[in-house]
């Protein structure tokens, strides 16, 4: 199994930064969050992409996912800004050789099934675009489709090899739903998992990994041994939130005890 971590973690820390904290505990991998506020995100340009490739390719350390903001089943998004931001997306990951590109559902302001028909036919139209830079389009179990169940409405039309899922282990949890229920749906679609750990329903706010209630032993004994696990520590969201530079080496310590 390899590990990864976000910069959500790490907010506007320098690429430099980044590496060295991989390298140094002993991640394989990167989730890059594609924000204005970080030093990558699609507003950079070609030299500022190449150098960063080079900073990654210099350090060994893999590009995961350039992950980004884009909302595939809001209902009343501007349709061409939307193409437009996908497309921007796509773009970077390509460019930087990362895998995948992560999008979230978003759409809580329509009845399911018309979200569920609206983030697929987004998602179906970036897909040829997603297999010409070689990247995957990852939808994200997160706010009205939370549950593995519900991504899988939205991906099992969307059929194409380009389009998969991110199972955000939180929400799913969040949800209602066991981890071999979650993973039984998005299993033809995964593309890797992001943990984390909280106190409870009620108190979200990042934890070390294992100090909390999530089931993550459950969740990382269902997956393959060459899968990719991502610790996505919401640090942006909870500033009062404990650093989480010193938390990165016994946090893989940890999942891969689990495993």
């Amino acid at each position: 199994m390899k590990f990864a971590f976000s910069t959500l973690g790490v907010p506007g820390l320098p690429i430099p930064d980044v590496l060295a904290l991989a390298a140094g505990t002993g991640y394989q991998g990167v989730e890059l969050r594609a924000h204005p506020e970080e030093p990558v995100h699609p507003g950079i340009g070609p030299r500022e992409r190449a150098a960063v490739v080079e900073e990654f390719q210099r350090a060994g350390i893999e590009i995961l996912t350039v992950a980004g903001y884009v909302r595939v089943a809001t209902a009343d998004a501007d349709e061409e800004r939307l193409r437009q931001e996908m497309d921007e997306l796509l773009g970077l990951a390509g460019d930087l050789g990362a895998s995948f590109v992560r999008v979230f559902p978003g759409g809580g302001d329509q009845p399911a099934a018309e979200a569920d028909a609206t983030a697929a036919r987004r998602l179906g139209a970036a897909a040829e675009r997603a297999a010409d830079v070689g990247v995957r389009i990852l939808l994200e179990t997160h706010d009205s489709h939370r549950t593995g169940a519900a991504a899988a409405r939205v991906l099992g039309p969307v059929g194409h090899k380009h389009v998969g899922a991110l199972w955000d282990v939180m929400h799913t949890w969040l949800g209602g739903e066991a981890p071999a229920t979650t993973h039984a749906a998005l299993a033809p679609y995964l593309g890797y998992v992001q943990v984390k750990d909280i106190a409870s329903a009620e108190d979200t706010t990042p934890l070390a990994l294992g100090a909390g209630v999530l089931p993550l032993g459950e969740c990382l004994a269902l997956l393959d041994d060459d899968s990719w696990v991502c610790w996505e520590y919401e640090k942006r969201w909870y500033p009062g939130a404990e650093e989480l530079p010193g938390l990165l080496a016994a946090g893989r310590e940890h999942l891969e005890g689990l495993v």
